[in-house]
């Protein structure tokens, strides 16, 4: 900054922009509750169909979101603004007082342009009568004071200033079209995140080898610390740059570098995280730097790196460990996912592995490391879909031109095709890990339960409960398109190839059990059910009721796909009979609906279990009394339970602690059913826990049966008990034997009716 620049700068004009900006952000504010309450609020509650289920409601959504960031980008404006010109004020007044001060001591202060200016004493009126020689009406020291002096205030006038232009050129270039909403309350805060984003920037710079454990530590400090901070992540990508980036982690995780660190192994574990979090959040920003950087990172995918580390992986290899953590850019994950596919098919097939084989050792994921070495970079892109809803629901879009329903191959996916049908599968477990396990399907069950569902397939109880229904017309069409599937002819095969996949797909079906039930409710493909399982989203996906039957018949098979699907169809039905109290007639029917369809979709569910233990081991085996008494635990999934509005979390015990079941309800919150199920639940759950691991439960497939019947006698009774008028209609209706003769079946097709039959190895 020149001296006479800021010595003479007139802040007036500067405060009249701030003023338009304060009075910018107070009309943003007004403008982005109208857009949350009106136009957001309005919508939510619309009927859409057809287009605008799926255009114009996303798009009403996208323009709320953006009346909220844009007032957020006019607030952080505002703030840097002020602070910035309070710090310029109040160093001008530091510029004038020095200058003022020299000036009684006879010192002159000159501007010499482009940043320089020069500071030199007065000469003396009898300097020639001085004996000493003297010339100066000053001494030197006072010349050498005060140029320090005003270097100092200019240096720190020059920093706020640029600091202030790079934070509002960062923040402005986030979103081409739109708005960021990077938030900052004063411009030391963003140009803090600028400046140690450079710090940090420049550990990765150094060969990683070099890189000591504190230096880890403090880099892993940093990125979490600025982990929801947009400026530190753009400014950090940007300047570490693409390859290093690449390179960098290959380094650090390449567990052959000398002697085995357990302090280092735990940086190395926790910066995977965090660089790919960072990284990720990066990609969120629309500047062109970053725009540049996201093209060079996919041109780099399918060559190897040039390095020593980590057996010189390729790009994909790297980028796709790190992507496993963090809000990626939709597009650009769609974008790489693409482009790694296509490379994948290349070179995939029943011969050696591109990926997993005895001369790649570069192992380069920390994270389930046993089971998943890292190695093959779809396990980890496909970890990525399972975090981002939005790009998982992209990448497995219905193709353009599909109908009401998926009911042929040329409506399903290329991606999901692929990955489902067409793809050789590898493990990639070290020696310590679980024979024969692939990491991969199992990511491939987390992108699909996040695409259908529109959660992160981790997302917790809380999380789901707080967000509501996450469904829509584009998340329906995944879930058909995965019915159609696993619901085939070749069904059962995939699903017992594919063990992986297996608890993810009930999972999804569980998630879409109203639509299901919906399905199941109409006479073949007429007079369904609305009224008693009305739409809880626009769109609602349509299974068919013979697609449901065949769809329910497969995942019934697996005890795990079976007990997902059987507790959220336990709690859906429950949620039916809160939302229909038996106060009126009306309601007393949607009840009967509710029950019946329920018991004929847990009797699918139960017929198929029994058939695939009788099949898979000798009928009234103890192998098989004892894999339908594992199934027939699955009323324990009620602990823990918790109901939010329109939706219900259900805990899944696992390999990941936060994985839940997420099953709509039919009323807004839990009643009476719901709470005395889950409370029973509670109280069983102990006496369970007491009981010898020894005496594991053992049920024949009568024993089984009675056991579903009984406790969809419980749901009946619970309804009836203490309503006279409920009880006088079920039993002039008969409702004993709807429920009985939906779940048990009827007649000689029974198990034609109840689906596909099971699987034979």
């Amino acid at each position: 900054m020149d001296l006479d620049a800021l010595r003479h700068g007139n802040f007036s004009q500067l405060g009249e922009a701030i003023t338009d900006w304060e009075k910018m952000t107070e009309n943003l504010a007004t403008l982005k509750e109208d857009a949350k309450k009106n136009l957001k609020g309005k919508a939510d509650k619309a009927s859409w169909n057809g287009v605008n289920a799926k255009v114009s409601r996303e798009f009403i959504d996208k323009t709320a979101q953006e009346f909220a960031d844009a007032h957020t980008q006019a607030d952080t404006i505002t703030n840097i603004l002020k602070d910035t010109r309070g710090e310029l004020i109040d160093y001008h007044t530091q510029l004038t007082e020095a200058i003022a001060r020299g000036d009684k001591k006879n010192l002159t202060v000159i501007d010499t342009g482009h940043g320089t200016f020069s500071v030199t004493g007065n000469t003396r009126p009898d300097w020639a009568s001085d004996p000493s020689g003297n010339t100066s009406a000053t001494s030197q020291q006072d010349v050498d004071d005060l140029r320090d002096e005003i270097q100092r205030i200019l240096s720190k006038a020059t920093e706020s200033d640029n600091t202030a232009a790079k934070a509002l050129r960062l923040i402005v270039d986030q979103a081409k079209y739109g708005f960021s909403d990077a938030h900052y309350e004063n411009r030391d805060a963003a140009a803090k995140a600028v400046a140690d984003a450079d710090r940090m920037a420049r550990i990765l710079a150094k060969n990683p080898h070099d890189v000591t454990n504190t230096e880890l530590a403090s880099l892993n400090s940093m990125l979490a610390k600025y982990k929801n901070d947009p400026l530190f992540a753009e400014e950090f990508a940007t300047q570490v740059g693409p390859k290093k980036v690449l390179t960098f982690w290959a380094g650090i995780a390449d567990p052959y570098q000398g002697t085995y660190d357990p302090d280092r192994a735990k940086q190395a574990k926790q910066l995977q995280k965090n660089l790919g979090t960072t990284i990720g959040l990066a990609t969120l920003s629309d500047s062109d730097k970053m725009q540049s950087w996201e093209k060079q990172i996919i041109k780099l995918g399918p060559d190897q790196l040039g390095i020593d580390d980590a057996s010189n992986p390729t790009g994909y290899a790297v980028m796709s460990n790190l992507m496993r953590f963090g809000d990626y850019d939709d597009q650009f994950l769609n974008d790489y996912g693409d482009k790694l596919l296509a490379y994948d098919k290349k070179v995939n097939g029943e011969g050696i592995n591109l990926w997993v084989n005895n001369s790649n050792q570069g192992d380069l994921n920390y994270w389930g490391y046993k089971n998943d070495r890292g190695r093959d970079p779809v396990t980890g892109f496909l970890e990525a879909l399972g975090h981002n809803p939005d790009a998982a629901t992209q990448f497995f879009a219905q193709p353009d031109g599909a109908g009401d329903t998926v009911n042929k191959a040329s409506e399903v996916n290329e991606h999901l095709k692929y990955l489902t049908k067409e793809r050789v599968w590898t493990a990639d477990i070290t020696l310590e890990g679980k024979h024969g396990y692939v990491a991969g399907r199992n990511s491939l069950g987390h992108a699909l339960e996040a695409a259908t569902t529109g959660f992160a397939y981790d997302a917790t109880a809380d999380q789901i409960k707080a967000g509501g229904e996450h469904r829509t017309a584009l998340t329906a069409g995944v879930m058909e398109q995965v019915s159609y599937l696993y619901g085939s002819k070749s069904g059962p095969d995939m699903l017992h190839g594919q063990p992986e996949l297996a608890d993810s797909l009930g999972k999804m079906a569980g998630a879409y059990i109203d639509d299901i039930d919906h399905d199941l409710s109409g006479v073949g493909e007429y007079e369904k059910d609305s009224g008693t399982f009305p739409a809880k989203y626009a769109g609602r996906a349509n299974f068919t009721q013979a697609g449901a039957i065949n769809f329910l018949s497969v995942l019934g098979q697996d005890e795990n796909s079976h007990r997902a699907v059987t507790a959220a169809q336990h709690l859906y039905t429950l949620s039916a009979l809160d939302a229909y109290p038996p106060s009126s007639d009306a309601n007393i029917e949607h009840a009967h609906d509710a029950l019946t369809a329920g018991a004929q979709a847990r009797g699918i569910l139960d017929n198929s279990r029994v058939q695939q233990a009788e099949t898979t081991y000798k009928e009234g085996s103890d192998e098989a009394n004892k894999s339908l008494g594992r199934s027939a635990e699955w009323i324990k999934l009620g602990v823990g339970t918790t109901v939010g509005v329109g939706i219900g979390a259900i805990p899944l015990p696992g390999s990941t602690a936060a994985a839940v079941v997420i099953a709509p309800i039919v009323a807004d919150t839990a009643g009476e059913a719901l709470n005395t199920f889950i409370g029973q639940q509670i109280d069983k759950s102990v006496d369970d826990r007491e009981q010898d691991p020894a005496e594991a439960a053992q049920l024949t497939s009568s024993q089984f049966y009675k056991k579903g019947e009984n406790q969809l006698g419980l749901a009946y009774h619970t309804y009836i008990k203490d309503s006279p008028r409920a009880a006088e209609i079920a039993n002039n209706q008969n409702w004993n034997d709807d429920i009985k003769n939906a779940y048990l079946g009827v007649g000689s097709s029974e198990n034609d009716y109840r689906g596909r039959t099971p699987h034979k190895d």
